[in-house]
């Protein structure tokens, strides 16, 4: 293997994301911020020497077998259950038939093809636990959310996780080599709430492209998106569920303008983002929500961005919310920041280390529309502290890099393989 700061990293990773694919659009039905995770660090495990092979289950006949992301880095297709119509909670029941599929690609190589298994949310994890066992190499886990954490603190008549999914998640904490966690807090929630071995847990937090999210021309954000160059913009982005709560967004704008109703004619929110989970069984719901606070000319509802759509929305911004009611690290929250535009959010799971609160944004206890009117109208209207916000939003961005998180996982694989080669082998145990 190749020498990287002084550890030894893996020739071949196998990804698991059995949920969602890398390739799939962030902001509707599963897709989000473990997407751009999965996607970011294998190109830059690539761009490291490292091959990576992502499995994912096929959600169409029409898919290929096997899509190329980047040189060294594959997405594999595997067909497990119907190709449509099959949501999160169905998907235990194909977890034998997607494993199957991946034993049999890792069987057609020589063994020991695979240095590690880096398992994305719990279905992967059971998936990778199995890999594991048969390919004799370490377990590398990331929960990215936890159902307890989950159903502590449920938006209002949302739907709490199902208890196979509570089972499940103890079972790959029990047995993975390593697990990864994007915070302190939830490396903490992982040993208090899950019984994971400190000694196993790592915190390694995600990151952003700053190649991509980088200030810019403001006015030409907003043309691009047809926003007068003097209006108040609020912006959402993410999936549409009430879980990540934009309806608290909706409430707040309509307290603006109820305290200042000359505040209509410039106010503009856009909201970025596809139903997605609970919010499927409402689908109109936050439009018909705009309607009954009375600001749907306010409001412009937009389907889920990408590339440079989706930074111009950022830099078009005067504030990015974050409502959400679990976070386990609000990657939106830091694309915002890398754009110099200052993020109001929730003080929950990992957005008190994404956001600094008083310096880049607001961090808010609650979701209640009042105090959400506040924070926004603070950093939206203050212009003075809207700009030392930006500029501190963009420095603390820096701190964040996909390059920095990446290196970090191959020096945990590293580690995960030695001592799992220890464990494994009763020989080289003694000799160690």
């Amino acid at each position: 293997m190749t020498p990287h700061n002084g550890t030894a990293t893996p020739r071949r990773v196998c990804v698991l994301s059995v949920h969602t694919s890398p390739l799939e659009q962030p902001g509707t039905g599963d897709a989000g911020g473990m997407n751009v995770y999965v996607a970011n660090t294998a190109r830059w495990m690539a761009r490291r020497g490292v091959q990576v092979e992502i499995f994912t289950r096929a959600t169409s006949s029409d898919l290929p077998s096997v899509v190329e992301l980047m040189p060294g880095v594959s997405v594999r297709h595997v067909q497990a259950g119907p190709f449509e119509g099959l949501g999160k909670d169905d998907l235990p029941s194909q977890l034998c038939a997607f494993t199957a599929g991946v034993l049999r690609t890792e069987a057609r190589h020589e063994p020991g093809y695979y240095d590690v298994v880096h398992s994305h949310y719990w279905l992967s994890g059971q998936v990778g636990w199995l890999a594991r066992d048969r390919w004799g190499v370490p377990l590398v886990h990331s929960a990215h959310t936890l159902a307890r954490v989950k159903n502590a603190a449920l938006a209002e008549g949302d739907t709490p996780e199902p208890h196979v999914r509570v089972i499940g998640e103890d079972q790959v904490v029990a047995e993975a080599d390593r697990l990864v966690a994007n915070t302190e807090e939830e490396a903490g929630q992982l040993v208090e709430l899950y019984g994971a071995d400190p000694r196993r847990t790592v915190t390694i937090p995600p990151g952003v492209d700053l190649d991509r999210f980088a200030p810019g021309d403001r006015a030409a954000a907003r043309r691009a998106l047809g926003v007068p160059a003097d209006a108040v913009v609020l912006a959402f982005v993410g999936r549409i569920q009430p879980l990540k709560a934009p309806d608290v967004l909706l409430r707040a704008a309509a307290e603006m303008i109820e305290r200042d109703p000359s505040l209509r004619s410039r106010l503009v929110v856009l909201v970025a983002g596809g139903p997605s989970g609970s919010g499927l069984q409402e689908p109109m719901a936050l439009h018909e929500l705009g309607t009954s606070l009375g600001i749907t000319d306010v409001v412009r509802f937009l389907p889920p961005l990408a590339g440079a759509d989706l930074v111009a929305l950022y830099r078009a911004a005067d504030v990015v919310a974050v409502p959400s009611h679990n976070e386990s690290f609000g990657l939106v929250a830091m694309e915002a920041q890398a754009c110099g535009t200052p993020v109001v959010a929730a003080a929950v799971g990992g957005l008190p280390v994404a956001v600094r609160d008083g310096r880049t944004g607001l961090l808010v206890d609650g979701h209640g529309a009042a105090q959400w009117a506040d924070a926004l109208a603070a950093v939206a209207l203050d212009r003075a502290r809207h700009e030392r916000y930006a500029a501190a939003a963009t420095e603390h961005a820096r701190d964040f890099s996909w390059e920095r998180t990446t290196d970090a996982l191959l020096r945990t694989y590293a580690d995960a393989k030695v001592e799992f080669l220890k464990m494994s082998s009763p020989v080289l145990g003694g000799m160690i």
